[in-house]
């Protein structure tokens, strides 16, 4: 009988909790008697609020022993490392060791990274805390799409697509036809792949789609648009006239978008200075970060984070 634990942080998705255990309670409704049993734990060895201010309390307070888990889901939100609870790396170096799924949901998947259990394995977590982690951890490889489960890791962006992170793993676990059953009576559709972008792509042009793949990997040294033109096969020009057709803009302004963009999630979720941000985005001092910035937005690196305080809600 597959066991799942939940470890619930402060501020976590409480979507992402009520659909992963409300598809288990279906897959039991399902199969006509408790083929999925579950426990539910906190950070705080205490009741844990959410992102939208409930709170739930633990069947088990504290890291003892009770049912070995099949699957361990830990569920977090914002600075999912402010609260690091004696016991939890423990706890969860236990499960691995007796063969149990480790997963992190959004902001989940640092507190595994925290622990050492990621390893070079690629993960999945929300997209607007993409840019700390990636800083924090820059060898592990974060992809882009709804979910990832490998043999022994699971990971997913959070919200609805928890939903299909749980029923990839009742497909393995139990059957894809019992997996298709339960997305039915969640009234889901169909599950969605686990590849499935988290945010619509700019163009379907798969060129312009490994430009800007190649742009994202290269934020902190920008490549020459000469050699991005080379990798992918074009000519300058024939890259630029492509570039415009579909995004209406050039190859240059659309990759300073995109490190401006990048520079804005970290303004306002990381505590990196703004001098580092500057780096990070391929900036070589604080001055001219700051200038392109504000042409760019209207206001100053400094005055977008005050008014974009990471903290004031969740996800």
């Amino acid at each position: 009988m597959p066991h799942v634990c939940f470890v619930l942080h402060p501020r976590f998705q409480m979507l992402a909790y009520v659909l992963a255990s409300e598809a288990l309670r279906i897959g039991n409704k399902r199969a006509g008697h408790s083929l999925f049993t579950w426990e539910t734990r906190s950070a705080l060895s205490a009741p844990v609020e959410a992102s939208n201010g409930r709170s739930v309390a633990p069947d088990i307070r504290g890291w003892g022993a009770s049912t070995p888990p099949d699957l361990v889901l830990v569920i977090a939100g914002y600075d999912p490392l402010a609260v690091v609870p004696s016991g939890l790396a423990a706890f969860l170096h236990r499960a691995d060791r007796t063969g149990a799924i480790l997963g992190g949901i959004d902001t989940g998947v640092a507190v595994l990274a925290s622990c050492g259990l990621l390893g070079s394995r690629s993960v999945v977590l929300h997209h607007e805390a993409e840019p700390e982690f990636r800083e924090t951890w820059p060898e592990i490889d974060v992809i882009d799409a709804i979910y990832a489960l490998d043999d022994r890791r699971l990971s997913a962006a959070g919200g609805t697509a928890t939903g299909d992170a749980m029923l990839a793993w009742m497909a393995r676990t139990r059957s894809p036809a019992f997996a298709d059953e339960v997305a039915q009576d969640l009234v889901h559709g169909s599950m969605r792949p686990a590849a499935q972008s988290q945010r619509p792509q700019d163009t379907t042009d798969p060129i312009l789609q490994a430009m800007r793949s190649l742009m994202l990997a290269h934020l902190e040294a920008p490549l020459p648009v000469e050699e991005i033109a080379m990798r992918l096969g074009q000519s300058p020009r024939q890259l630029r006239s492509r570039c415009s057709a579909a995004l209406g803009q050039t190859p240059s302004p659309y990759y300073l978008r995109l490190r401006l963009d990048h520079a804005r999630a970290l303004l306002k979720g990381t505590r990196m200075s703004v001098t580092e941000i500057a780096l990070a985005t391929g900036f070589g001092s604080h001055a001219g970060f700051s200038r392109t910035f504000r042409q760019a937005t209207g206001v100053t690196p400094r005055a977008f984070r005050t008014r974009a305080q990471p903290g004031t809600q969740g996800r």
